[in-house]
C-alpha cells in the first residue's frame, strides 16, 4: 500500500515542480523581452535622431527642397564670420554670399558629397587653405568666388575640382606665383578669364587691367630668373676666388720652403754644399 502511494505521489510531485517553474520562466522571459524591446526602441530612436541631425537645416540658415533640385541651404546676408558646421549632408545648393567670411579652412565641405553649387561671392575672402574644397571634386559644378579680396590662387585648395567658376572682381596680383599656379588648376578653362590683373610684379610689364589668360606672352618670372642668374654668378665668382687664393698660397708656401732649404745648403761645407745646392736648384727648377 505504501508502495502504491509513492507511485501515485511521484507524478503529483513532478506536476508541482513543473507548475512552480513555469511562472518563473515566464517572468524571466517577460523581463528580458521588455529590456530587449527598450534597447531596440532606443537604437531606432538614436538612428532617427542622427539621420535627422544630418539632414535637418542649419540653425542660422533657411532650407528648402524640391524633387528636381534637391535641398537648398541659404545662409546669405547673415554677417557670418565663419562657415556653419551644421550644413546638412544632403545639401545640393549652398549660398553663403554677402557675409564677412575671410578664409575657407581645410576640409570645410568634405561631408557635402552631393553639393553641386557653392556661392561664396561678396565676402572678404583673402585665403583659400589647401584642401578647402576637399570632397567636392565629384559633385561640384559651379563655384562663385566673385567680389572678394583674393589676390592669388593655391592649386592645392581646389583638390581636382573641374567646376565652372566665377573669379571676377577680385584684386588679383599677377606675379610669378600666380603664373606658375595657373597650369595646375583643374577649373573649367573659361573660368580663368575672370582673373584680371589689378597689380603685377614686375610692375612695368603692362599686365594691369587685362585678363591673365590674354597675357600669354608675359614672363612674370623674369625677375626671379635674373635673380637666380645673378646668384649663380656670385657663387661661381666666390669659388673662383677661393681657388686662386689657394694657388697663390701654395706657390708662396713652396717658395719659402725652397728659400730655407737653399740657406741651409749654403751653411754646409763648400764641396758638399755645391753639389747638393746644384741638385736642389735643378730640382726646384
Amino acid at each position: 500500500m505504501n508502495t502504491q502511494c509513492c507511485l501515485q505521489g511521484a507524478p503529483v510531485a513532478r506536476r508541482f515542480s513543473v507548475d512552480s517553474t513555469m511562472p518563473l520562466l515566464a517572468d524571466w522571459l517577460l523581463r528580458h523581452s521588455v529590456v530587449m524591446c527598450l534597447l531596440l526602441h532606443s537604437l531606432v530612436l538614436m538612428t532617427f535622431c542622427f539621420h535627422h541631425a544630418a539632414t535637418s537645416c542649419s540653425k542660422m540658415c533657411y532650407c528648402s527642397e524640391s524633387e528636381v533640385g534637391g535641398k537648398t541651404v541659404r545662409c546669405s546676408n547673415l554677417h557670418l564670420t565663419e562657415i556653419p558646421h551644421d550644413i546638412p549632408n544632403d545639401t545640393r545648393h549652398l549660398y553663403l554670399d554677402f557675409n564677412r567670411l575671410t578664409v575657407v579652412p581645410t576640409n570645410t565641405f568634405h561631408h557635402l558629397s552631393l553639393l553641386s553649387e557653392l556661392d561664396l561671392s561678396h565676402n572678404e575672402l583673402v585665403q583659400l587653405e589647401p584642401g578647402a574644397f576637399q570632397g567636392l571634386a565629384g559633385s561640384l559644378q559651379f563655384l562663385d568666388l566673385s567680389s572678394n579680396k583674393l589676390m592669388t590662387l593655391n592649386p592645392e585648395a581646389f583638390a581636382g575640382i573641374r567646376a565652372r567658376a566665377n573669379l571676377t572682381y577680385n584684386p588679383w596680383h599677377c606675379d610669378c606665383t600666380l603664373q606658375t599656379a595657373m597650369p595646375h588648376l583643374d577649373l573649367e578653362p573659361a573660368s580663368l578669364a575672370g582673373i584680371v590683373c589689378q597689380t603685377s610684379e614686375p610692375r612695368d610689364v603692362g599686365a594691369e587691367g587685362i585678363p591673365f589668360l590674354l597675357a600669354k606672352d608675359l614672363d612674370l618670372c623674369v625677375v626671379l630668373k635674373k635673380t637666380t642668374d645673378v646668384a649663380m654668378l656670385v657663387t661661381m665668382f666666390g669659388w673662383f676666388t677661393m681657388v686662386i687664393s689657394y694657388l697663390v698660397y701654395y706657390v708662396r708656401h713652396n717658395q719659402e720652403d725652397a728659400r730655407r732649404h737653399l740657406e741651409y745648403l749654403k751653411s754646409l761645407p763648400s764641396k758638399q754644399g755645391k753639389s747638393e745646392e746644384s741638385s736642389t736648384i735643378s730640382t726646384v727648377v
